[in-house]
């Protein structure tokens, strides 16, 4: 089933419909290449009609990532940013704390972990949801690091530090 279909099937499920404007949000998301603002989306969806404003966007994003059809994560800049999970596939985000890139990796790569925490915890980790911030190559290659975190005073005197 197509993108368009399944967010067709699930407005209908909710009784909503599509709207020309909620089909603009989702083909300009088809066309974006990577993540995009949804002041970005907007931008795009405004050349094809003024009839939208960013509220409808928002809103639009929000059903859709409700529906699991859009991941979100957000930037260093403290700004949300939306890519179509569909166009690539399950997959993780890799957010980096320095330069605000994100990439992907398949969700293989952390399934034993995903296993683990299930088995010992009985936790079900979301993946399509997940997004880990660090470093990427290249910042790491300028130097950049992540500086660890400073130990409380509690955590030092109660020996916290004394496995490290």
């Amino acid at each position: 089933m197509s993108c368009e279909e399944t967010f067709i099937q699930r407005l209908h499920a909710r009784g909503f419909r599509l709207t020309p404007q909620r089909e603009m949000v989702l083909n300009v998301l088809h066309q974006i290449e990577g993540f995009a603002s949804a002041e970005e989306i907007f931008e795009r969806v405004r050349t094809l009609s003024t009839a939208v404003d960013l509220s409808t966007v928002y809103r639009t994003l929000d059903l859709l990532q409700e529906f699991r059809l859009v991941a979100c994560v957000e930037g260093n800049d403290g700004q949300r940013r939306y890519d179509l999970v569909t166009d690539h596939g399950p997959h993780v985000h890799l957010v980096c704390i320095a330069c605000g890139e994100v990439s992907g990796v398949p969700q293989e790569l952390l399934l034993p972990g995903v296993t683990a925490i299930l088995k010992q915890c009985g936790f079900q980790v979301d993946l399509t949801q997940l997004h880990l911030p660090g470093l990427c190559a290249r910042c790491r290659s300028a130097g950049h690091e992540i500086t660890p975190p400073v130990a409380s005073p509690s955590e030092s005197a109660s020996g916290a530090d004394a496995d490290r």
